[in-house]
């Protein structure tokens, strides 16, 4: 195992693991956040301008982009020109130490500095070596890859909108968060592998197959059943209700997705015999004469706002929800309980940040670092980096792999 760099001590399940960062935006940064939080060490490896989210303003904390401070929590910065051959041998170095590298350069962008797969396996054969691209290594490595380009091109934003509107991209950049989630997923099931095997791999994601996997029903209504699905709006196309509804105020989400919901639905709307008339007995002839049943539901829900339907049909087990803004999103995860936003680093530095979406047992996430300024830690990498692998300046640190 090589050495590990005096980072932040956590009991995390990925403790003791040090990962190499050469990304850069979102879908990489977002996964190694992840990992940090889990434990693993993450080094940030930036350019010397940084990260490009560094200066996507506004909106700002201080100084700050808010997107960056979103997305990089938990791990430490050195800023290294790859041009130059001191830095480039830093790099390269942290490679060879490593236990996970992740990059999301153009597919072989990073072999001109011996920083590609083969070149780091060489000298590190049990690295676990993640590539996150936007259409992958082979005929699509030369094309760029952003968020809503593979919207676009995914078919996603052909779903997105009103039916006779122009097509609409997601609110967020769904499919970098989705590629680095999967990213995630396949550097663990490679370290379980290491574990087993000893051996290292190279796992590749792209944003496409992310994207078309992601696409779940409308993906398998194509490949299975050669249907091109289109727009619909908001509603859904095997399911009804399933949709924004109007009420007295606002509009509420009502998905009663099978005969007992839409039964319930009927019994607190007040109208128990639509749950028995033939022409909506089944989600099938609902969804076929929705255009039937909906005026009727409007009807009964225009007598009460969208707050007071909320609490009478969750009470009844009916799944209902008010649209709310990213405030109200908040709002209502800290009404049940989950604590949505939690305080990572102390004093000046520390900085309000969502709470990692899971909860474990035994070894709870930690939040131990803020987001670093750019080159924050590199004087103490850079030392760790040019001595023998060994105990880190200042302190002792774990054993890591041969």
């Amino acid at each position: 195992m090589t050495d590990k760099p005096n980072g932040p001590v956590g009991g995390g399940p990925l403790s003791g693991v040090l990962v190499a960062d050469f990304s850069r935006i979102l879908a990489g940064p977002y996964a190694t956040m992840l990992l940090a939080d889990l434990g693993a060490d993450v080094v940030k490896v930036e350019g010397p301008k940084g990260d490009d989210t560094r200066g996507w303003t506004p909106p700002v904390r201080g100084e700050v982009s808010t997107y960056y401070l979103g997305i990089n929590r938990g791990k430490r910065s050195i800023a290294l020109d790859l041009r130059d051959e001191t830095d480039a041998e830093a790099a390269r170095e942290l490679a060879r130490r490593a236990d996970v590298l992740i990059e999301n350069f153009r597919p072989g962008g990073l072999a001109k500095y011996g920083l590609d797969h083969a070149s780091v396996r060489a000298t590190n054969p049990g690295v676990v070596y993640a590539s996150i691209s936007g259409f992958g290594s082979g005929a699509g490595a030369g094309v760029p890859g952003y968020d809503l380009m593979v919207q676009a091109m995914s078919g996603l934003m052909s779903l997105t909108g009103d039916p006779d509107g122009p097509a609409y991209r997601a609110g967020i950049s769904v499919f970098d968060v989705m590629a680095g989630n999967h990213a995630v997923i396949g550097i663990l099931a490679a370290l379980r592998h290491r574990e087993a095997t000893g051996q290292g791999q190279h796992v590749e994601v792209n944003l496409l197959s992310s994207a078309l996997t992601g696409l779940v029903n409308h993906s398998s209504a194509y490949v299975a059943g050669g249907v091109v699905p289109y727009r619909m709006g908001n509603a859904h196309p095997s399911v009804f209700p399933y949709e924004p509804l109007p009420t007295a105020d606002n509009d509420l989400i009502v998905t009663a997705a099978n005969d007992g919901q839409f039964r319930k639905l009927c019994e607190v709307l007040g109208i128990p015999e639509i749950a028995d008339d033939p022409r909506f007995a089944r989600n099938a002839d609902r969804t076929a004469r929705r255009d039937e049943l909906r005026p009727i539901l409007v009807e009964r829900l225009a007598a009460r706002g969208a707050v007071e339907w909320f609490e009478l049909l969750v009470e009844a087990g009916v799944p209902s929800g008010p649209i709310n803004t990213i405030d109200g999103g908040f709002a209502m995860a800290e009404r049940f309980g989950l604590e949505p936003v939690v305080e990572v680093g102390e004093g000046e530095r520390a900085v309000p940040t969502t709470r990692h979406p899971i909860r474990f047992s035994e070894t709870p996430v930690s939040y131990t670092l803020p987001p670093p300024e750019l080159d924050e830690h590199g004087a103490e990498l850079r030392k760790w980096l040019a001595a023998p692998a060994g105990p880190a300046p200042g302190g002792s640190v774990e054993g890591g792999r041969a």
